[in-house]
């Protein structure tokens, strides 16, 4: 009876060994996926930061440019009291309080490709009021 359950431990840890070594290979491989997600989830977030200042700091500086010509424009033309010069400071003006209202501080707001496409309408009406035909607020200049 010794020599048969020395037979089986003998089995048992050839078996086990065995094991062993299919089991590694499966805990290398969780284990490296678990590494590697880690890994990938700091870059893409370390990437998602920089692409996120980048493109933020495009949109404020356009929309700077808008509101400093919209405000240059406005001083210009409050000295006159026509009619025509009427229709251009009221665009002027609508132009100014949407940039006013725009969520600078929201990156998650819902409409903010949608009002930043209604700022650009409306600076393009307001920019075509004031006879300008090329101006790249990318620039800055006429």
């Amino acid at each position: 009876m010794h020599r048969a359950a020395c037979a089986m431990a003998a089995a048992d840890s050839k078996t086990d060994l065995f094991d062993g070594i299919l089991m590694a290979e499966e805990r290398f491989h969780g284990e490296g996926y678990q590494d590697g997600y880690a890994e990938g989830n700091r870059i893409g977030v370390t990437e998602g930061r920089i692409y996120g200042s980048l493109h933020g700091a495009r949109i404020g500086s356009e929309i700077g440019c808008y509101l400093g010509f919209a405000l240059t424009w406005q001083c210009l033309l409050h000295k006159c009291t026509n009619e025509k010069h009427s229709k251009k400071l009221k665009a002027l003006e609508s132009l100014i309080g949407m940039i006013q209202k725009f969520p600078y501080e929201d990156p998650t707001y819902d409409k903010l490709q949608e009002d930043l496409e209604k700022i650009r309408g409306k600076f393009k009406q307001a920019k075509t009021g004031t006879n300008i035909q090329h101006w790249n607020p990318a620039i800055g200049i006429a």
